[in-house]
């Protein structure tokens, strides 16, 4: 092999076995003097150097009124102990003197309180203009996060851990980027923080390999699944000399004669090397996430793409077992993993899906001799069934007898590459599986009408579907299922069942046509947001407790005048063909007897705020904010641009002409909190509102986050707009 083929996997492998290296994460570990939480959030400071920025969320704080002469002299505060709740009754509390010192201004305003911090991580072998944007948080002292859970929410497979099996413990840890197991919210239609941040991520562009000249030998089907049986059977061998006959076998060794090959760092670089090949299928594009689609069709026809699917993945599997190997320590393999180019990455995700749920059976000449055993097949099907259930599929009793009756037969895997994939658990990570499970429910059900609902794909996301004129679903990327989520269930990636509309067909699908929101998030504001949404404000000596008070809303003031109508879908112009058509959508709502259309005009986010404990918590007198309740959004207009507006009250109708008046802003940051409590339309009149302006949000649960840590949240994400709803208790409709 040529000198510049083997220069980085050679320099890299020599670190493999190098267990004296400092762990990555101690690396990244900040010790601060003073901090507001469990240590994941470091001191807020002001950065002077800011550079100018003409949009809103990003300016340093204005100076504060108190002599913030130190740093702050209280040492780091242990919170390995639960709290006892004891909310807030009165502020300032009664017999606490006026001014506090650091410590009893964190015991007084911090305890409990979620602390965000950001952190901007490299690419490898990418130059420092792309990186990867993420958060932590700390500080709330409960078990609870913003995160859906995994289980229920039936989204296990749209993520996979890079390294070791579990759920992950930091987002970075993952494969797919944006992270899916820090991905979904705990509220229907809702991301999470942490999603929101890498959103602004800098991923660099697919750059194809060059051909390596590492060329694999020539061999049959049977001599592919001999080696996949003998690696399920016995795994990696730990013998040099028959882990030297992958060379024998499958690869060539140029250097047999006078250095063979036979250390497990040189066959690991040679593997990279030969599956980085533009010959092998390139399992990272989006198109090719659906890996039976390579398999499905066994005829003379497909024989050679079969074959070659099934060398990639047996020389993926040959790598996976050779880093994950006994002989190499946890932090080597770790350090390992994040040099490896991201499509072998993908390869490797293929394979460690194969080795935890597929075994072979028999095996011949041909495909028709291949007998595939899946381990979670029984699994996956009481997924699906729960699944349609939940979802009130229309056609529900036929396409549940018509799935018990081909798992009978045995004829599962045979219905489409889609349930294949789904079945099998054949499933790569990131967004796929959504589209595979709701395809495979619509492959099974048995009415024809399926047939004009049986395109979505990942690749087209923003897309959702009428069935038999009784419900819609809609993905949860689209804008559609977003705002309508509070009214629905949220499971495996999609949103429903959502009210018809009288603009599709019975059976349609529909792509929906939305804007980009113009709000950006740099990676200045991912790392500067601890400093930017800190409880106690900027660090200073004493805390005067005049600088904060107790932001609670009135839950008790329930609108109940807003209403629902209709959901409305217009035709874009230019359609063609007879595929899925674009429309555009939009909401009818009844507002205390008027009628008011809000356009879905943005694709914007909708972030589910971190729950907080001991609340309700005092905010910093610098978090500016204006309330509102939700029926008075059809007078705001153009909130969080230099030129809002708000029209004045009392005019005969929503939809006529009103005289205006300005918003009292103090300034550009000032968050908008809509108190949509009570009806669940009152929440989707919010989130339509949003759309339509172009603004993302962060939805609050008031009986698990405060008003004001919901309101420091928003400043962290940069946003000027909470909505504010209260769950009934469990059990309660």
């Amino acid at each position: 092999m040529s000198e510049p083929k083997k220069g980085l996997w050679s320099g890299l492998m020599r670190k493999l076995s190098n267990a004296r290296e400092r762990s990555r994460y101690m690396q990244e570990r900040e010790v601060s003097p003073r901090r507001t939480s469990d240590g994941d959030a470091p001191l807020r400071r002001r950065n002077t150097e800011r550079p100018e920025r003409s949009s809103s969320r990003r300016r340093p704080r204005r100076p504060n009124p108190r002599d913030s002469k130190g740093k702050g002299k209280g040492k780091e505060r242990s919170t390995s102990h639960e709290y006892g709740p004891t909310p807030l009754s009165e502020w300032p509390p009664s017999g606490v003197s006026s001014r506090v010192t650091l410590g009893r201004a964190m015991e007084l305003i911090s305890k409990g309180v979620p602390v965000h911090k950001g952190h901007k991580r490299p690419i490898p072998h990418a130059s420092e203009n792309y990186y990867v944007l993420f958060t932590t948080t700390a500080g709330n002292h409960r078990e609870e996060n913003d995160a859906a859970d995994q289980h229920n929410a039936m989204v296990q497979f749209t993520t996979l851990r890079i390294q070791d099996s579990g759920p992950p413990d930091y987002p970075w840890e993952t494969l797919e980027q944006p992270s899916r197991a820090f991905g979904y919210g705990a509220r229907p239609g809702t991301i999470t923080l942490n999603h929101w941040a890498t959103l602004f991520s800098a991923f660099p562009p697919l750059i194809g390999l060059r051909d390596p000249g590492m060329v694999p030998r020539e061999v049959g089907l049977i001599q592919i699944f001999n080696r996949l049986k003998d690696l399920e059977a016995y795994g990696l061998e730990d013998d040099t000399d028959e882990l030297y006959r992958l060379y024998k076998r499958f690869l060539r060794d140029p250097d047999k004669v006078f250095n063979p090959r036979k250390s497990m760092e040189r066959q690991i670089t040679d593997l990279v090397v030969c599956l980085s090949s533009p010959d092998w299928i390139d399992f990272s594009d989006p198109m090719n996430q659906v890996v039976t689609q390579f398999i499905y069709e066994t005829g003379s026809e497909n024989i050679q793409q079969y074959r070659k699917f099934y060398y990639q993945l047996l020389l993926s599997l040959e790598l996976e077992l050779r880093i994950n190997s006994r002989q190499h320590t946890e932090r080597a393999k770790a350090r390992l993993m994040t040099q490896i180019p991201p499509k072998i990455q993908w390869n490797l995700a293929l394979a460690r899906r194969w080795r935890d749920y597929v075994r072979i059976d028999e095996y011949g000449e041909t495909a028709d001799w291949v007998k595939l055993r899946y381990r979670i097949r029984k699994r996956q099907i009481r997924m699906l069934r729960k699944f349609a259930q939940m979802m009130k599929w229309p056609n529900l009793d036929e396409t549940l007898d018509e799935l018990k009756e081909r798992d009978t037969a045995g004829t599962l895997m045979s219905i489409s590459s889609h349930a294949s994939a789904f079945f099998s658990g054949l499933v790569l990570p990131g967004p796929t599986f959504p589209f595979l499970m709701m395809n495979t429910l619509i492959d099974i059900d048995p009415d024809g009408a399926t047939d004009n609902i049986a395109l979505l794909t990942p690749v087209q996301p923003h897309c959702g579907f009428q069935y038999q004129n009784s419900y819609t679903y809609w993905s949860s990327n689209c804008i559609v299922g977003k705002v309508l989520a509070p009214t629905c269930l949220d499971l495996a990636g999609w949103i429903g069942p959502a009210r018809p509309t009288v603009d599709l067909k019975p059976s349609q699908m529909a792509l929906i046509h939305s804007k980009k929101p113009q709000h950006t998030l740099t990676a200045h504001d991912v790392t500067s947001m601890s400093n930017r949404s800190d409880p106690l404000g900027p660090p200073s000596e004493v805390y005067p407790l005049e600088d904060y008070h107790v932001a609670v809303p009135n839950a008790d003031d329930i609108i109940d005048t807003v209403r629902i109508k209709q959901l409305n879908l217009k035709a874009v112009p230019g359609n063609r063909g007879s595929g899925p058509k674009w429309f555009e959508a939009s909401i009818q709502f009844d507002v205390d007897g008027v009628s008011w259309p809000v356009h879905l005009a943005f694709n914007v986010s909708f972030i589910n705020a971190w729950p907080c404990s001991n609340g309700p918590h005092p905010l910093f007198f610098d978090f500016t904010y204006i309330a509102r309740k939700v029926d008075e959004l059809v007078d705001i207009l153009d909130w969080g641009t230099p030129n809002n507006r708000e029209r004045q009250a009392g005019s005969t109708s929503v939809n006529g002409s009103r005289p205006e008046k300005t918003i009292v802003r103090e300034d550009d940051e000032m968050v908008l909190v809509v108190e949509a409590f009570g009806p669940r339309d009152n929440e989707v009149l919010a989130r339509a509102w949003c759309s339509q302006w172009g603004l993302s949000a962060i939805v609050v649960d008031i009986g698990k986050t405060c008003m004001g840590c919901a309101i420091r949240e928003a400043y962290a994400a940069t946003l000027t707009v909470v909505i504010l709803v209260e769950d009934p208790p469990e059990g309660v409709e």
